[in-house]
């Protein structure tokens, strides 16, 4: 049986290597991951990679139409393993996790405290310093201070050390040289918040987002004077004093009120930076005053030990639920309880050719078999497929059919948008609901892709309704990089909404935000 997702994973560097603690954490999370597949019964496999351009072969070998996404750093600069998405969309894959621009953007720090800031969110005062001669005395950030590198995930680069509580010159110059040093990049010299590390885990199931319960890190045992923050050494060297002395409480003890602003908090963070799927977000909570956001991290380590994983158990939530809601929103279904799975192998691809008149009737069964559309849409659709069987490829209307050996389970129809330069609308994409979840959509949308941008199209548009019988289809297409460019209220009915949904030909941009329709 072919495997129904393929779990990318970057290869984890040498063990004598620096960070090689962090970097080795992927393995917890690959089993964990492929633990939760085994008990839903959905095939998978694991693959390594260790450069942007392995990705690319692996995806482009791969039959898997889904792909569960935990690299978290490939060879090279720290932005190339945010791009992953990015090459899984352009490869038509469907992929778990936030897009490309969320996560290049909670990648720099600084970049995160501007947008944040912007939308009214708190964060620390910040500076950032870039390689080269620095003085220390054209900084006006007073102390206490945390020196951070700006691109770097899992604490690398801060511990007790990174903490600068006195204006010294030279203690500040020192630290920011050993971020340049090894690191390479600039460095980030932010306010220290004095008062309570929180972190709050989102997660978003079926277009709506719940704020998990969130957790607090005891930092009781801690000497005066040790400054209470959780760097490098407390999540990742086991026989340290951090690591054995930081234990996470869940849930936080917080009274309703602060309760409620953290949760805010979260959601500005996950909304105003586009996160999909799950993520964390990094606070601290001063002794009187709003919560800070210091930190929003898009694929937080899945391993079963680290804090999603636990807000996950805090609210009663199994981690193959989580997995399968995460499928789920890449458009993947799972046959109800107690029936069982299609008997088609899942992953197998389908075979795609243009329509044929023998296609006919059984794309207008499927059509109905969906249960979606109306008697007079299908007619429509009727009318449609006659002027493309009957045209062919010279014809307005260009038309695909799925087959699962010769059974025809899918079909797409689109077509260059009258008096425009480029643009293309996609009519019709409808697949059999006993083939669900197979890929089938997803095969079919990068057949109109290619086809389109042969034809030097520029964009492609499709126009969906705001029922929530449609709720499916508006996630697949978010999922496959379209984004929501109007909305015309009554359009079809007094509360039905005619929703527009825009993507670049040549590209694929994830949704900005969760829940827009």
């Amino acid at each position: 049986m072919q495997a129904a997702v393929l779990i990318l994973y970057n290869e984890p560097v040498h063990a004598a290597a620096e960070h090689a603690e962090s970097d080795a954490g992927v393995w917890h999370e690959v089993a964990h991951v492929a633990a939760a597949l085994e008990a839903l019964s959905v095939p998978c496999r694991a693959v390594s990679v260790r450069t942007l351009a392995d990705v690319g072969q692996v995806l482009g070998a791969a039959a898997e139409p889904y792909v569960f996404n935990l690299v978290e750093r490939l060879d090279g600069p720290p932005s190339e393993a945010c791009l992953v998405p990015a090459v899984c969309a352009a490869f038509g894959k469907a992929y778990t996790g936030s897009g490309a621009p969320c996560q290049l953007l909670a990648l720099d720090k600084w970049q995160t405290h501007c947008a944040l800031s912007a939308a009214g969110v708190f964060v620390p005062r910040a500076a950032v310093i870039p390689p080269g001669p620095f003085d220390p005395g054209s900084l006006t950030l007073p102390p206490p201070r945390i020196v951070k590198p700006l691109c770097a995930d899992a604490s690398e680069g801060i511990d007790a050390e990174s903490v600068l509580m006195t204006p010294d010159p030279a203690a500040l110059r020192r630290r920011v040289r050993y971020i340049h040093a090894h690191f390479g990049q600039a460095a980030l010299v932010e306010q220290y918040i004095e008062g309570r590390e929180l972190n709050v885990a989102l997660l978003e199931r079926n277009g709506v987002l719940s704020v998990l319960p969130p957790a607090e890190i005891d930092f009781s045992a801690f000497p005066p004077g040790k400054p209470r923050i959780v760097g490098y050494r407390a999540k990742w060297i086991e026989h340290s004093f951090e690591y054995r002395n930081t234990p996470r409480r869940i849930p936080a003890p917080l009274d309703p009120a602060t309760a409620r602003r953290l949760r805010a908090a979260a959601r500005a963070a996950w909304q105003h930076l586009g996160c999909r799927d799950y993520a964390r977000v990094d606070l601290r909570l001063p002794p009187r005053g709003e919560p800070f956001v210091m930190d929003v991290n898009p694929n937080p380590d899945l391993s079963p030990e680290a804090g999603f994983a636990a807000a996950l158990a805090a609210r009663g939530i199994g981690f193959s639920t989580f997995v399968r809601a995460l499928l789920e929103n890449a458009g993947m279904s799972f046959p109800p309880a107690g029936r069982p799975a299609p008997r088609n192998p899942r992953g197998a691809a389908p075979r795609l050719r243009r329509s044929r008149d023998g296609d006919r009737e059984a794309v207008l069964d499927l059509l109905k078999a969906t249960g979606v559309f109306h008697a007079f849409e299908i007619e429509v659709a009727r009318e449609v497929l006659d002027e493309a069987l009957k045209a062919g490829p010279a014809g307005h209307y260009q038309s695909y059919t799925a087959l699962r050996g010769r059974e025809p389970i899918g079909w797409i129809c689109f077509g260059a948008a009258p008096c425009t330069s480029g643009t293309f609308d996609l009519y019709w994409l409808a697949v059999h609901p006993r083939h669900r979840g197979l890929g089938v959509a997803a095969a079919l949308l990068a057949r109109a892709e290619t086809d389109i941008r042969a034809r030097a199209g520029r964009f492609i548009v499709v126009e969906t309704s705001s029922r929530a019988v449609y709720r499916p289809a508006r996630r697949f297409y978010r999922r496959h990089g379209f984004l929501r460019a109007a909305v015309l209220k009554g359009f079809y009915a007094p509360h039905d909404n005619k929703l527009v949904y825009v993507k670049p030909a040549g590209a694929a941009p994830p949704r900005t935000a969760p829940g827009y329709a």
